[in-house]
């Protein structure tokens, strides 16, 4: 019978070497990664290169089997497999499961060496995103003892049946197809479903390698609701012994997306507003623990998500579990991304293959993701055609679920690659990266009218957090405030819109970005609605919380801005965030006022008098804030860019005329201003031409190699950003100015006058 030995302890891990000879290095256990530190402090500078684990192993410290399989859960992103000084196996994709036989090279006492790399390259995806790249044995490895006559582990690392629910009405159909190797002449295939309880309901014996079943009143799987699960159970038998066995659990549900209605599950609308997750955190890079992986699904259920975008690649097995088990409707993606690799085709395949063959099971998944903002430099026939290769290898394996893609702003709406998959999501970030939050809605009326059979969705949308704090909040600000505000829009606007099949803010969790030098705090994106360590809640997910969250299961009420205390102003705003119909705010013991909202966000104004504290009431609910009066801003809410040559406040900025503080669809209402941005758009270019040359010549640039075409799409979303604001972000793409520069574009701005305001 199949035994699974971990094999996690006692490993020897080398750094940057290719030398399987080597026995020296640092003593760890697995999972283990080497970016746990430099992956996410800045500077885009993470050691990318091949590293070896060593492991010596002992036969007889094994069970005894015909048959013995290393089980890789995660390498990234590449790695080399050598067993006693012969290689085995190469495996390309830094985030599924794979395998390796390895019978046949086992002696008394093995040497087990693993060569892992994260390199850069053209031919093994992501090469280039907004995330860090973790290099190493970053989930566990296993060792699988199985007999002759076992279920395959050959194929894509997939777990050796496929169960395929179909309800019909109360019933369910379930057809279980078991992929069997080596079965012996007497031996026979024993399949068995249980109910929640692990009670036997129904067992067949037979030859067979697909049976089916009928279940009558069935418990279907229903989202958070009720995610009911049973379990299959197949055995190899041979005189009553068992030789193989495996078992999957699977829930029957049945959906639907509709253009105009949006998710329907088991016949029900039931609205897909959720978040996207990163797997990494801080200290321990993506080499994750099952308590990380249960924290953050408890943090996800708490902000009151119905689905979740495992965003961009393969997550852990174990995490899909908690997703099958806590009911979360999930999407999943291979990390196809960013760049269109003409080598990289073989890749998404296999990648894709890897994907739905491990995951098939999971009544969560109810679509296979085919790639993200991969038209950002535009949609070429190769592109288009490993699209379509995608799309239709996904149906073939899968004809129970849906394909879908996340298109970047830029993707016009007639672009043929959005007319690939089965349903479509937009990543848009109006309101943070340019533009404004008020184009949000409007977008996808217009997409919904352009093109009203195909169902629609926001698969991004979010802004960046730190702790700086502003009774001001503006684009672009960083603060804790912004986010809220831009949240509580967004919020509005898409939750309201019933069509939209699914939306997916941009980020549940601050996550690892080390090309990223943004918001004071460089080597992370900040959009989490959670810090990276998951220590701290933004206000932002206390806004989803009082949307998403019945009062019944869990009422709060959450006072914003707790974080900034100092306030220079005489009457301050205090927002309250709560899921009940009332808020009552008593200021120093006194009440000024109860309020009901809709929307759940209340807003109080609030005398800003000495020390003040402020308590909201709702229903037999408090929470309490502090804050004080003080003549001058606290200049420690106020971020000041590392690195940066100059601030917001350190601009000269005349009445009436232009200055970096500007917006640059401010600055193009005027002839002198558009002649202006012509001129910047031409330092801009040669800053590229220049870094290009650099690269063409082997020098490290680093950042996003992306091409700005002046398209509307591009120049919509440019519009919303400040002149510094936008010189400070092309620093991710390599591209920087010197205080002289930033000056002297500032200094030929005061020289345009402000075009006069029209009266409405």
């Amino acid at each position: 019978m199949r035994k699974i030995i971990n094999l996690n302890e006692n490993w020897l891990f080398t750094k940057d070497t290719t030398d399987i000879t080597l026995r020296q290095g640092v003593q760890i256990n697995l999972p283990h990664t080497w970016n746990a530190e430099d992956g996410f402090d800045g500077g885009n500078d993470y050691f990318r290169g091949s590293c070896q684990y060593f492991k010596a192993l002992k036969k007889a410290d094994l069970p005894q089997a015909d048959l013995y399989y290393l089980e890789f859960r995660g390498a990234n992103s590449s790695a080399d497999v050598f067993v006693n000084g012969k290689k085995l196996a190469h495996h390309d994709g830094g985030y599924s499961t794979w395998r390796v036989n390895v019978t046949k090279e086992l002696k008394d006492e093995n040497d087990i060496v693993v060569i892992v790399d994260n390199s850069p390259n053209e031919t093994v995806y992501p090469q280039m995103a907004d995330f860090t790249f973790y290099g190493g044995l970053y989930r566990g490895v296993n060792i699988i003892c199985v007999s002759d006559a076992h279920f395959d582990l050959d194929y894509y690392g997939a777990p050796g049946i496929k169960i395929t629910p179909t309800v019909n009405g109360k019933d369910a159909k379930i057809e279980v197809e078991a992929f069997v190797t080596n079965l012996k002449e007497g031996q026979k295939l024993v399949y068995t479903i249980y109910d929640k309880e692990e009670n036997e309901l129904q067992k067949i014996e037979t030859t067979e390698l697909k049976v089916n079943f009928e279940i009558a009143n069935v418990h279907l799987w229903n989202g958070r609701k009720d995610p009911y699960l049973y379990c299959c159970e197949v055995e190899i038998k041979e005189n009553g012994e068992v030789v193989d066995n495996v078992c999957n659990r699977f829930g029957c549900r049945s959906f639907v997306i509709d253009p105009d209605r949006g998710f329907i599950l088991n016949g029900e609308e039931y609205p897909l507003r959720g978040v996207s997750r990163h797997q990494d955190r801080w200290g321990v890079g993506n080499a994750l623990l099952p308590e990380h992986h249960e924290e953050d699904m408890d943090l996800i259920c708490e902000v009151g998500a119905t689905t979740i975008r495992l965003a961009h690649y393969q997550h852990d097995q174990y995490f899909y579990d908690l997703c099958d088990e806590r009911g979360l409707v999930i999407w999943a993606e291979i990390p196809y991304i960013s760049k269109h690799m003409p080598g990289g085709r073989e890749n998404t395949i296999s990648q894709m293959k890897e994907l739905v063959s491990q995951n098939y099971n999971h009544p969560s998944i109810v679509v296979w993701g085919l790639s993200n903002e991969i038209s950002i430099g535009g949609s070429d026939e190769d592109l288009l055609e490993n699209h379509r290769i995608l799309n239709d290898l996904v149906h073939e394996m899968d004809s129970t679920r849906l394909t879908t893609i996340a298109a970047v702003s830029m993707c016009k709406m007639d672009d043929p690659y959005l007319l690939i998959p089965d349903v479509v999501s937009y990543n848009h970030y109006f309101g943070w990266y340019g533009g404004d939050t008020t184009m949000n809605g409007p977008w996808f009326d217009k997409f919904h009218e352009t093109h009203p059979n195909i169902p629609i969705g926001c698969s991004e949308y979010g802004c960046e957090a730190l702790d700086w704090h502003t009774s001001d909040p503006k684009q672009g600000d960083y603060t804790e405030e912004y986010q809220a505000y831009y949240h509580e829009e967004l919020i509005k606007q898409l939750f309201t819109r019933k069509y939209m099949w699914a939306t997916h803010v941009w980020n549940m969790f601050d996550f690892g970005a080390d090309a990223r030098a943004e918001g004071g705090e460089n080597g992370q994106n900040h959009k989490g609605l959670v810090t990276m360590d998951r220590k701290y809640k933004k206000d932002s997910f206390y806004a989803y919380k009082a949307w998403l969250v019945s009062p019944e299961v869990d009422p709060f009420v959450h006072v914003c801005s707790k974080r900034y205390v100092d306030r220079v102003e005489d009457v301050t705003k205090v927002t309250v965030y709560s899921n009940l119909e009332e808020v009552e705010l008593f200021v120093n013991g006194e009440s000024i006022g109860k309020k009901k909202a809709d929307d759940h966000f209340f807003y109080f104004d609030v005398k800003n008098e000495g020390e003040t504290t402020i308590v909201a009431k709702a229903g037999d609910l408090t929470d309490e804030s502090h804050i004080r009066k003080v003549d001058e801003m606290n200049m420690d809410y106020v971020l000041v860019e590392k690195g940066a040559v100059l601030n917001w406040f350190d601009i000269d900025a005349p009445e009436g005329r232009f200055s970096l503080n500007d917006k640059i669809s401010d600055i193009m209402e005027s002839t002198l201003g558009k002649l202006w941005f012509m001129g910047v758009g031409l330092a801009i270019k040669k800053k590229m031409d220049a870094n290009k040359k650099d690269k063409a010549e082997g020098k490290k640039s680093g950042g996003f190699d992306v091409d700005l075409k002046a398209d509307g799409g591009l120049m919509q979303m440019m519009g919303g950003f400040t002149v510094l604001r936008l010189t400070g972000m092309m620093g991710m793409m390599n591209i920087s100015f010197t205080k002289e520069e930033l000056l002297k574009m500032n200094k030929k701005l005061n020289r345009i006058r402000k075009p006069a305001k029209k009266n409405k």
